[in-house]
């Protein structure tokens, strides 16, 4: 893989997509019609006010464009592309990840916190409810291994729940992934992955956003960061989500955008299951085993994870667990152990916190 550049605008024309960036009610559309009427944000920011208003653009975006305010905070961003592991990916620089670069409405301006080259990599979303259940948590750090061991990135919303469980499994086994968050870099949200962010950034993967460095936590900015997790992904997994989960506008996005969807289906007693048995009636893949995937991929070359020896052999049922959920007798059939052998067997796991049973299927436990 080629070593990662940086683009070079003059310092002008930085501080002044930056400021364009942070006018009230400029989105990345508008962002490109003023970068297209005016050849670039430095002679955007210096056109009369009726030029704007002829683009079709609000007062109060021209009138806000000398607020001391925005270039304080313009001037703060500059500061902090200067300090090491941070960057800043603008849609027409050479850096800025192809698939993204796709799909219709692309973040003209993506603040990246960690190696901003794996953007560019074979990835796959994977997305879930933040109130997952623990055999959800626990498929949806299964599935994250085996993915981002066999070469796959793993991107998700960094979200608790299913989100974090797969950025997790993916830094278990030495994997890389990608977090799109809907705040600001620098108020990460929610708290409690601050460390999970952290642990990402140092195991050279990312946390990225489109967001101005300080924008806080708002309800309306979290589905639109979902179309880059879609748009940065081949595909994207639903592991557990409710018929109103964010997760479903996610995998509607990755349609629209022409990646494949897919979903893990549950027990029909589960609210949580229900989402992925909509999406699954609505043409998404059923996924059972990580093999689903695989062999949808099957034609990307993706470089294989370092994965960590275990210090101890792996029981051979939890082989199986980690791979996809089973019945007993499914165990049964693919260890080819007869049953009272394999509930013996998981009986014990149980016991130790190794495996846990729910609506008939064993799930292994995460960690």
């Amino acid at each position: 893989m080629p070593l990662f550049e940086k683009a070079v605008p003059s310092p002008a024309e930085l501080e002044a997509r930056l400021r364009l960036h942070r006018l009230p009610e400029v989105g990345p559309k508008r962002f490109r019609k003023l970068i297209d009427a005016f050849g670039c944000a430095s002679s955007a920011l210096s056109a009369p006010a009726s030029a704007w208003r002829s683009l079709g653009l609000p007062s109060a975006c021209a009138e806000a464009r000398r607020d001391p305010l925005i270039r304080d905070a313009a001037s703060a961003a500059m500061a902090w592309l200067e300090r090491p592991g941070q960057h800043l990916l603008m849609w027409d620089d050479q850096n800025y990840p192809a698939l993204l670069a796709e799909i219709s409405d692309p973040p003209p301006l993506l603040f990246v916190a960690g190696d901003p080259s794996i953007l560019d990599r074979p990835q796959l979303g994977m997305v879930g409810s933040r109130r997952a259940s623990r055999p959800g948590i626990d498929t949806a750090t299964a599935f994250a291994r085996s993915l981002a061991g066999a070469g796959f990135v793993i991107t998700s919303g960094l979200a608790l729940g299913i989100d974090g469980a797969a950025h997790q499994g993916a830094l278990d086994v030495g994997g890389a992934t990608i977090g799109v968050l809907g705040t600001g870099i620098e108020k990460l949200y929610p708290q409690r992955h601050r460390q999970l962010a952290q642990r990402m950034r140092e195991a050279g993967s990312a946390v990225v956003s489109e967001f101005p460095l300080d924008a806080g936590p708002q309800p309306q900015n979290f589905p639109r960061r979902n179309r880059i997790i879609s748009g940065l992904s081949l595909g994207v997994l639903v592991v557990e989500a409710s018929v109103a989960s964010g997760s479903l506008i996610t995998a509607r996005l990755a349609a629209e955008q022409g990646r494949e969807v897919y979903a893990i289906p549950g027990s029909i007693h589960h609210p949580g299951a229900r989402g992925c048995h909509q999406l699954i009636r609505d043409g998404a893949v059923l996924v059972e085993t990580v093999e689903h995937i695989l062999e949808a991929l099957r034609g990307w070359q993706v470089p294989c994870a370092p994965t960590p020896e275990p210090a101890v052999p792996l029981h051979p049922l939890l082989t199986l667990l980690h791979a996809a959920p089973h019945t007993s007798e499914a165990l049964a059939n693919s260890a080819g152990w007869s049953l009272p052998k394999v509930l013996a067997a998981l009986t014990e796991l149980e016991l130790e916190g190794r495996v846990i049973c729910e609506a008939g299927r064993w799930f292994a436990r995460a960690g």
